[in-house]
């Protein structure tokens, strides 16, 4: 039975209890040992003096984590105006769920998100953007408080070199195959994918490699010998 009561909940329990590392653990010890996107991919605030773009009060904190089902988009680049501009993005766009996080791939020569995809995500009920990628409209995407994660930001535009033509389809990001609905994880260590159809083992066993993994620290704290902690808790 599984440590939660639906979706919503587990999303929470992964936001507020674990991280990358120990959910990468995980994924190597069950033989899913490519499942890390590149590691430039990074929470869009950490990249940029976020003080300088988010309202006063609020914290960069929501936007380190993302958890949620990816909605994949394929794009490529294209060097002239196209007759569909921007391809199919709208209509990838408007097909996002909640609790879905968009997940585009495959063009290099522009910005792949700015101001209003990221004001139209979030109208749809999207926790998020990973993008292989560039982002432009920085300080208007970070104001939204909604996380991004990306290769960097560069303002050059998409209208006339990108072009969506699929998505829901299988992507590959760096060594990683995603497919639509498989589970996404990303934090100030990077993002990884959970197969859809292992992500609830994954889940659980994290969570309890965390609570082992916190026992550990306590007891090297209280004076435990890092050796006799490791054969008495298996982590490190």
């Amino acid at each position: 039975m599984a440590m939660w009561k639906d979706e919503n909940e587990m999303f929470a329990l992964i936001k507020e209890k674990l991280y990358t590392p120990v959910v990468g653990d995980i994924l190597d010890q069950m033989g899913y040992n490519h499942q890390f996107l590149p590691a430039p991919i990074r929470p869009l605030v950490s990249q940029v003096p976020y003080h300088d773009y988010i309202p006063e009060g609020e914290t960069q904190n929501n936007r380190l984590k993302v958890a949620g089902y990816a909605m994949t988009v394929l794009e490529n680049d294209v060097f002239q105006q196209p007759k569909k501009p921007f391809g199919y993005m709208t209509e990838a766009l408007d097909d996002l769920k909640p609790n879905e996080i968009y997940v585009a791939t495959g063009a290099h020569n522009s910005a792949l998100w700015g101001e209003l995809l990221t004001a139209s995500a979030k109208a749809r009920g999207a926790v998020g953007a990973i993008l292989d990628g560039y982002v432009r409209d920085t300080p208007k995407v970070l104001e939204q408080n909604f996380p991004v994660f990306c290769n960097g930001t560069w303002a050059q535009d998409s209208s006339i070199r990108t072009y969506v033509f699929d998505w829901r389809c299988p992507i590959e990001i760096g060594q990683v195959t995603i497919h639509d609905g498989d589970l996404i994880f990303g934090d100030i260590d990077g993002v990884l994918v959970i197969p859809k159809e292992i992500c609830e083992e994954v889940i659980e066993r994290a969570l309890q490699k965390a609570a082992t993994e916190k026992t550990m620290r306590k007891a090297v704290e209280g004076g435990m010998l890092v050796t006799e902690a490791f054969a008495k808790f298996g982590v490190l």
